[in-house]
């Protein structure tokens, strides 16, 4: 499909300043502004890889990648909003989050479009559920809770209440904007990164219920972040003009690493290749920024939609090569992009 792109790519073998890519392939037809996206592409031999995008009219696109189409559409959560989505297992089992106030699981399996729980919230904000796969077919679910700066984490698919997080009342966080649980390569306990209304990272350990590091790096709410646990540094972003790098040391205290100042306010979405080489932001200037995790230096600037991106994921293809970028956005489009050396 041809698409215009217009930006800068740098190669970061030989730094030098090449053209950016094109979108390899625009999907049409959400029907309105697209929230979330998730790719389901290697958990089954001999299936076609797919991605799944939530919308801001309550309906789920199951894609099917080889044909760029469709193969299935969830009505889902009354017609509100989509703000999350993601696979449990396989890609018959989905789990879904609504401006509704519902998570729900579906089991998708030969055909099937059917609900088979939900989960009533008490909190009708926009931050996104976190999920821990614990192994097994059981989870840790994280999702804000009644009171203000309240998160929740619960066990599903048995939906057994785990750890409520509140952080002390002098502390004045606001509320809680993203959520990041994560499993320390070091120890068994899980914790989680919460991004909060007053712009500070807080690092929280669950059974302890209490907050191991604090870092104020923005001076706006945060709207996202992204962590990796095997180099322990991570990223936030907020409807500011920069980004916001930081690690943890080995006293589990949270240091600013870097900011990066940006030409346009506005990070909606951050993430993390797979391969920890690169992290992508989606801008609420239409553009797609792609940085060196390693060293944090800018790469690339693609420019293809033409309203604020919403989201942005990479796909977990078993072939290096057959991987995508996707991008969502208030345009009602996702593109498809491919940011793997050409052989």
């Amino acid at each position: 499909m041809p698409c215009s792109g217009v930006g800068r790519f740098e190669n970061s073998g030989n730094h030098m300043a090449l053209p950016p890519p094109d979108p390899k392939f625009v999907l049409r037809g959400t029907g309105a502004s697209v929230n979330t996206l998730h790719f389901c592409c290697k958990d089954q031999v001999d299936c076609n890889p797919i991605l799944y995008s939530g919308s801001a009219n309550g309906r789920i696109h199951v894609w099917n990648l080889n044909t760029c189409r469709a193969d299935t559409i969830l009505e889902s959560h009354d017609g509100k909003s989509i703000l999350w989505t993601q696979t449990l297992q396989s890609r018959d089992s989905l789990i879904s989050q609504g401006r509704d106030s519902t998570i729900c699981i579906w089991d998708l399996a030969q055909g099937r479009k059917t609900v088979l729980d939900c989960i009533p919230l008490d909190n009708y904000g926009f931050c996104q559920c976190s999920l821990l796969d614990k192994g097994v077919s059981s989870y840790l679910l994280a999702f804000p809770g009644k009171d203000l700066s309240e998160v929740k984490i619960i066990e599903i698919p048995n939906k057994t209440p785990v750890w409520t997080l509140k952080p002390p009342a002098d502390a004045k966080l606001g509320m809680p904007m993203c959520l990041k649980l994560w499993q320390p390569l070091s120890c068994s306990r899980p914790l989680i990164l919460i991004g909060y209304e007053d712009g500070s990272v807080t690092l929280w350990d669950l059974s302890e219920k209490k907050i191991l590091s604090r870092l104020t790096c923005h001076k706006e709410p945060i709207m996202c972040l992204d962590f990796d646990p095997e180099k322990v540094k991570g990223i936030s972003g907020s409807s500011e003009n920069n980004l916001g790098f930081w690690k943890l040391d080995k006293q589990q205290n949270l240091k600013l690493q870097k900011m990066v100042e940006l030409v346009n306010a506005g990070i909606a979405h951050a993430c993390i290749r797979q391969d920890k080489k690169i992290v992508a932001t989606a801008g609420w200037d239409h553009r797609v920024r792609v940085f060196s995790w390693k060293t944090l230096k800018p790469l690339a600037v693609l420019l293809y939609h033409t309203a604020s991106i919403h989201c942005v994921t990479f796909s977990d293809h078993a072939a290096l090569s057959e991987r995508f970028m996707a991008a969502g956005s208030k345009d009602q489009r996702i593109s498809l992009w491919c940011l793997y050396n050409e052989p």
